[in-house]
């Protein structure tokens, strides 16, 4: 599978990162309740494939419930493209709707449980 750099931004451009993966992605849509109302659609990579290029004091942070997951938001813009999701504090999750699909050669999207992502973590390539 060919790897590629993909960039991607809040809406601003205040934001801007970049991640290492497959030009054939795999995007899973969550249905828990912030990604729901966000339609965040999910692209996750490990810590090292994702580098932030612009933008770090123009983040806001918002955490709920358990406080473990990182959602980040340019203060600009109010877009959340990036985080840190609790079910695996060890990557980041991008935004697909953020990404400049330039090097995206093509994408599946595949449909996550969110509600009970307990279930569904080991798919996702998660671990609790």
């Amino acid at each position: 599978m060919t790897e590629r750099v993909h960039k991607g931004s809040c809406h601003c451009k205040k934001v801007t990162w970049e991640i290492r993966a497959p030009e054939q992605l795999v995007v899973d849509e969550c249905e828990c309740s912030i990604c729901d109302m966000l339609g965040y659609l999910h692209i996750n990579v490990e810590k090292p494939d994702f580098t932030l290029l612009t933008g770090k004091d123009n983040l806001s942070t918002y955490t709920f419930n358990t406080h473990v997951a990182q959602h980040y938001f340019c203060q600009t813009c109010g877009v959340k493209s990036f985080y840190v999701p609790r079910s695996n504090p060890n990557i980041f999750s991008v935004n697909f709707r953020c990404l400049d699909r330039t090097n995206v050669k093509g994408f599946e999207v595949r449909s996550s449980k969110g509600m009970s992502w307990e279930q569904v973590a080991a798919r996702m390539g998660h671990t609790q």
